[in-house]
């Protein structure tokens, strides 16, 4: 398991990178709506906001490889989520 230092610099360079396919996506493709681009990227910063906040304060209760595998599904999930979202867009 990664320090939490090094997990919080992967959840913010993977949310720039999304945040980043949105915004080529707004200027390179065909004229695409800003307010969905602008839904698209306030989940990018939401998430990426919850996920730091969830690392920084571990759910009480829960033993830390069990945290952080729940963690790390959610991750996925979300991500593909917005990741299809971003498709959408295209």
């Amino acid at each position: 398991m990664a320090n939490r230092r090094e997990l919080k610099k992967g959840i913010n360079y993977l949310c720039g990178e999304l945040f980043a396919e949105c915004v080529a996506a707004m200027h390179y493709q065909k004229p695409i709506p800003q307010e969905d681009v602008d839904n698209v990227m306030a989940n990018v910063l939401h998430l990426q906001d919850d996920m730091l906040s969830r690392v920084s304060h571990p759910e009480p209760g829960m033993t830390p490889k069990l945290f952080f595998r729940k963690l790390r599904e959610d991750m996925t999930q979300q991500t593909e989520d917005i990741v299809a979202q971003i498709k959408a867009l295209l």
